[in-house]
């Protein structure tokens, strides 16, 4: 304690230093500093306020005789008190100074001068009205409403002066200096956060001059994204736009911070990973060619370093499916084809995949499967690149609409007549796209075996967990199976207990003898999430079977839980 004591009286007079050097915060220098070093005051402040709060108010005095002067000094500089963190600290420390029951004159001039000071900080920076009047009232005094109307009025005239200057282009006479833009938007940087600043905010990000360089602080894009992430202020699409265009920094930070709400959360749950990210804006900001290029180049860059983790998958597909949900919204007519944001990929192919599903008559679905992986078998073999760059590309394209592959599985067992070989193929490669033509074919084989058993076993009204051990053929493959084989018969078996009649009386059975490891358990888990997701979004009628998957899912994800 007596250390603490110590540490904190060296740094008291550092800060009483540095205040007494910033005055008012009126040159570029004193302003730059004071923004440099607000995090670490901020925090001397707070270890401040626990010290005193532990001391009556004469031993403050005594300890420290000018702590009025150090806390006056930084009620008068702008810098500091705009932020809400700062003003709630010293809103404390003065609290600490108020003797409730004054026994002399000077204590009665302390208690009067500490509530000036409480005064001026709620009615000049505290611009909730009701909240002043509240916290005033207590002190003696009657809330002051002038302050935020001047604010409002200087605001509106500024932004107004901003979008004038932006409209009048190159009629210098009429624009505002680029020098008088820059020096607002440092003005603003610590200001962000006030509800009141927002259209001043809105008007600096859209302003767009003719200068050739930004002339926008770094600092101000930094603290308006960090603002926005943390849902401190609201901007509408076309300032999030603008805010990410102009600063790349900002959109990387963004894309990274829904990433890490994404982490920090339940896995296997797409509705939560929707919500998640249409709450991040992404999806609307991205209708812009440019952001919704350097989003992708995100997601490409996850799925290489985590080689195709389900997790990062099932995001880029739920954040494609909002993407195009928002393009659709924001114009009927496209402003900007398809083939824009997928530049390098075939047109036909990205036309047929953004094709939702449901717009497709049912009867008809298999032939749009059937184009599909027409489109994409000529597409990898016309590439000569290796399996990890040309044919990579193609499965990335693929990844973004993932929900066909997941249909073209439940049509290689729901379908009337025998499935076409082709859809087999587009699974084949969906789920390994590295393999060459030879392992490939060796995979379609091998599964093409097990699903005309399993196509077999569709009319029978009763089966047994044996049955489907047999028609899943372990024990009678003439080599060891690979990965890819395993993971694309437990889908076809887990579509099939859905489906088939009598699939649901030992569904729990085979999906407890299927889920022997956690790495399969959360497989089966995110396909199940998936199934019901797709249903829901297609408006699939299917009570039974729905019933069946969410029962499973729940279950399931119970046993995760107990394994966490």
């Amino acid at each position: 304690m007596a250390q603490g004591s110590v540490v904190l009286a060296s740094d008291y007079l550092f800060w009483m230093r540095k205040l007494s050097e910033w005055g008012q915060a009126s040159t570029l220098e004193t302003q730059q500093d004071t923004c440099l070093h607000l995090p670490q005051f901020q925090e001397f402040l707070r270890q401040m306020y626990e010290a005193l709060k532990e001391m009556d108010s004469n031993t403050i005095i005594e300890r420290f005789p000018t702590i009025g002067q150090l806390l006056a000094k930084t009620c008068w500089n702008p810098f500091i008190l705009a932020y809400d963190e700062s003003q709630t600290i010293l809103i404390w420390c003065l609290c600490c100074l108020i003797n409730k029951e004054p026994q002399n004159s000077r204590e009665s001039k302390l208690n009067s001068w500490t509530q000036d000071l409480l005064s001026y900080i709620l009615s000049a920076f505290r611009f909730d009205i009701k909240e002043v009047g509240l916290f005033t009232q207590g002190l003696g005094y009657a809330p002051v409403d002038y302050y935020p109307g001047l604010l409002k009025n200087m605001v509106l005239s500024l932004a107004s002066e901003l979008r004038e200057s932006h409209l009048n282009g190159f009629n210098t006479q009429r624009r505002m200096a680029p020098e008088r833009v820059m020096s607002l938007s440092r003005v603003c940087v610590p200001l962000v956060t006030v509800p009141e600043l927002e259209p001043l905010v809105e008007a600096l990000l859209t302003y767009s001059g003719c200068e050739p360089q930004e002339i926008l602080w770094p600092e101000f894009f930094e603290a308006v994204n960090e603002a926005f992430l943390l849902k401190k202020i609201s901007l509408p699409t076309s300032a999030v736009v603008c805010l990410w265009l102009r600063h790349l920094p900002s959109l990387e930070k963004a894309v990274l911070h829904l990433f890490e709400k994404l982490v920090s959360s339940e896995r296997n749950c797409l509705r939560r990973i929707e919500h998640f990210i249409k709450d991040s804006s992404l999806p609307q900001a991205a209708c812009h060619p440019a952001i919704f290029r350097a989003v992708d180049e995100v997601f490409r860059y996850a799925l290489l370093e985590t080689d195709g983790a389900p997790e990062v998958l099932a995001t880029t597909q739920v954040f494609t499916r909002c993407f195009v949900e928002a393009l659709e919204e924001e114009n009927k007519q496209l402003k900007f084809a398809l083939k824009t944001y997928f530049p390098y990929a075939s047109p036909s192919l990205v036309t047929v995949l953004s094709q939702h599903p449901k717009d497709i008559p049912q009867g008809h679905q298999h032939q749009a499967l059937q184009h599909i992986s027409e489109l994409l078998r000529e597409e990898v073999e016309d590439q000569t690149h290796g399996c990890c760059g040309g044919h990579f590309d193609s499965w990335f394209l693929v990844a973004h609409f993932g929900g066909w592959a997941d249909l073209a599985a439940e049509q290689l067992l729901r379908a009337e007549a025998e499935p076409p070989a082709s859809l087999l193929a587009f699974l084949a490669f969906y789920y390994s796209p590295c393999d060459g033509s030879q392992q490939r074919a060796h995979t379609m084989v091998e599964v093409g075996a097990v699903l005309s058993r399993l196509r077999k076993l569709l009319t029978s009204a009763t089966l047994s967990s044996r049955d489907l051990q047999v028609a899943a053929g372990e024990h009678t493959a003439a080599e060891p199976r690979l990965p890819v084989h395993h993971q694309l018969i437990r889908l076809l078996l887990l579509h099939f207990l859905l489906w088939a009649p009598g699939g649901h009386t030992i569904a729990r059975e085979a999906v407890t003898c299927m889920a022997h490891s956690d790495e399969i358990t959360r497989e089966i888990v995110a396909f199940l999430d998936r199934t019901l997701y797709r249903w829901d979004d297609l408006g699939m009628e299917a009570p039974r079977s729905r019933k069946l998957a969410g029962e499973l899912l729940q279950g399931l994800r119970a046993q995760v839980q107990q394994g966490m």
